[in-house]
């Protein structure tokens, strides 16, 4: 078990976009979750880290809806949405890309992308996020008349970050990004994910490839066992010989 916390010191405090406060999850009698706490200030990129089990994607799904907690809030952007279900969250600038990427198989790339806009109404607007998904993701745009099943695992993945873009999100939560894919599709999406933070859109990044998540990050927690067990700098974090030897193999 870790123990300590890194300070962040000389930097300025920016507005925490999301606050999970001594969250508590159960399934049952087992407690997966035990009492996190932890923020997201807008602009950064926050890497949750940790082994299976852990409770990464617990905390995602308990913070997108899917997931009702036994005790804690959440706040997102000043609102608590501790007991907003999911359908709701979207509308207010959250978007989820999740494990396993989940896209619709039996439908286009482009029926896919539009499924990202549904809570939107402005035409126009949608159009001109299309075309920015499309700049960003030139390959969608060359398949986008072919079944989203038929991509590889790497395409599917960028399908699945297109998809929450469309919504225009203020934060996305993408969970383990880079799983099952090969060593280019994951440098390839974890330089999109640094492009996506760049162009202004929050991120919150659950990886198990703990050195990628590390390295585009700007601050990250440690996750064991349903506690947070290490923070602080991801820099500062990818030097410390207790996260090296137990999650980076060094």
């Amino acid at each position: 078990m870790f123990c300590g916390r890194y300070r962040i010191e000389g930097k300025e405090k920016r507005m925490a976009m999301l606050e999970v406060k001594d969250l508590h999850v159960h399934y049952g009698v087992i407690e997966a979750i035990k009492g996190i706490s932890f923020e997201v200030e807008k602009g950064e990129v926050i890497a949750l880290i940790g082994a299976n089990g852990a409770g990464k994607t617990t905390t995602l799904h308990t913070i997108t809806g899917l997931i009702k907690p036994t005790s804690g809030s959440i706040i997102f952007e000043g609102k608590d949405i501790t007991k907003t279900p999911g359908y709701k969250i979207v509308p207010m600038g959250m978007a989820h890309v999740p494990e396993g990427r989940r896209v619709f198989a039996q439908l286009s790339v482009y029926d896919n992308l539009m499924m990202g806009a549904y809570t939107r109404k402005d035409k126009n607007e949608i159009k001109e996020t299309l075309h920015m998904v499309y700049e960003r993701f030139p390959r969608l745009e060359e398949r986008k008349t072919q079944m989203a099943g038929t991509l590889s695992g790497g395409e599917q993945q960028m399908l699945a970050m297109g998809r929450a873009l469309m919504s225009q999100p203020n934060i996305i939560l993408m969970d383990e990004p880079s799983m099952g894919l090969s060593p280019i599709f994951v440098n390839e999406i974890f330089d999109i994910i640094r492009q996506v933070s760049e162009s202004g859109t929050t991120v919150l990044l659950v990886e198990q490839n703990a050195k990628k998540a590390l390295s585009i990050a700007d601050r990250a927690y440690v996750l064991e066992t349903g506690t947070i067990s290490l923070s602080g700098d991801a820099e500062e974090l990818m030097h410390d010989e207790a996260v090296k030897k137990a999650y980076l193999g060094e």
